[in-house]
């Protein structure tokens, strides 16, 4: 396969764009047929608009319409990895770093604005609190625009778009992707936002708080119940790291086996951090030494710096499926762990994590097994 084209030509000018994280041949471009469907349904009318864009994947709406002249420009992401990505065309594209402000999910965007451009993000629930949060912002005459490639619009995303901001418009598909104009109904009531969720974890008198955007957020997901099932206990663990860590669940269970050592809690979600967070503070208080990250995974750790790392890695990025991510975070916790130190890896079974743990740490020891997940030791030679 060919690499893919990185310049997108659309009605507000040429553009440089790569995704992250980088790999050494990327077979995916940095946007989609629906990035370009909303940019050329925007067309030139940019100059001296104030404008939002919610879940742009890696800047290519922000830095178009940015490039294009746009009074403001706001991006509201809970991907840390889409922010980072946005940063860097900014920079490709000879843009200010600060001609996009860019705004965390757990934060708010700022009004007023003319135009509303949203991604459905692969996750329903977030983009319905995404809604609630963003239609008391709106003026009457906000224009908004939603988008996205029709394999991977769920049948739900028009009954919640109009019980929450109002009637729709869906355009013809464009290049197997699909446009939604919405016109916001003031008089809608809104109700109450359901998110965040909580739920008992089981076994425990413990009461999870969950974002919407978290992984499995309404209830315990049967690979982390398996997972749960086996961690390690190790007395002489300084530094524990969950990885990709959700709601902190894996992380919490393992800092309450070990209360002498520091547990580091990791995730490019703004929201999965924000929920492990609340959930710490509200089963462990102030009294343990906790960490808590948004980032690219252990890419900026000290080398040799923990002694046991616990993973349930993901197996795609948004809407692609692919286990790239995954080696990233296998060879960032091969470098992050002390000589002795091991991964513990819980994934499905069809996903033959053993071998791509066995290219970066050599030996991989099975410690459990049922008839869809396997649990992995990776450990690095001493």
């Amino acid at each position: 396969m060919s690499a893919p084209d990185s310049q997108l030509d659309v009605p507000q000018g040429r553009f440089s764009l790569q995704r992250l994280p980088r790999r050494r041949r990327e077979l995916l471009r940095a946007w989609d047929a629906a990035d370009e469907y909303l940019l050329t349904e925007i067309g030139d009318i940019l100059p001296g608009l104030r404008v939002l864009v919610v879940n742009d994947s890696f800047g290519a709406l922000a830095v178009a319409l940015a490039g294009a002249g746009a009074a403001t420009m706001q991006s509201w992401s809970d991907s840390w990895l889409s922010q980072q990505a946005t940063r860097l065309n900014l920079a490709a594209n000879n843009l200010p770093e600060d001609a996009v402000r860019l705004i965390d999910s757990v934060d708010e965007p700022t009004p007023p604005w003319g135009l509303v451009v949203i991604r459905v993000p692969k996750v329903v629930g977030l983009l319905e609190t995404q809604l609630r949060r963003l239609k008391p912002l709106l003026a009457p005459t906000t224009r908004i625009l939603v988008a996205g490639m029709i394999k991977a619009l769920p049948k739900s995303l028009w009954e919640v778009l109009e019980r929450v901001l109002g009637p729709t418009d869906t355009q013809p598909g464009w290049k197997k992707a699909k446009l939604i104009r919405v016109m916001a109904d003031p008089a809608l009531p809104l109700g109450v936002d359901p998110y965040p969720v909580s739920y008992r974890l089981e076994g425990t008198d413990w009461t999870l708080c969950n974002h919407a955007n978290v992984f499995s957020r309404d209830g315990l997901d049967i690979g982390t119940r398996f997972f749960l099932q086996h961690l390690p206990t190790l007395p002489a663990a300084r530094d524990i790291v969950d990885l990709g860590c959700g709601n902190g669940v894996v992380g919490l269970l393992v800092a309450h086996r070990h209360p002498d050592a520091a547990v580091h809690f990791v995730d490019e979600s703004h929201m999965a951090v924000a929920s492990a967070r609340h959930n710490v503070a509200a089963v462990l208080g102030g009294t343990r030494p906790v960490s808590f990250q948004v980032g690219d995974g252990l890419a900026d750790a000290v080398s040799a710096s923990v002694d046991l790392v616990l993973c349930n890695p993901p197996f795609h990025q948004q809407q692609a499926v692919s286990d790239h991510i995954a080696l990233r975070m296998f060879r960032q916790a091969h470098r992050a762990l002390r000589p002795g130190g091991a991964l513990w890896v819980v994934g499905n079974r069809h996903l033959r994590h053993d071998i791509t743990l066995k290219q970066t740490f050599g030996a991989v020891e099975l410690v459990a097994s049922n008839a869809k997940f396997v649990i992995l030791k990776a450990s690095r030679r001493a």
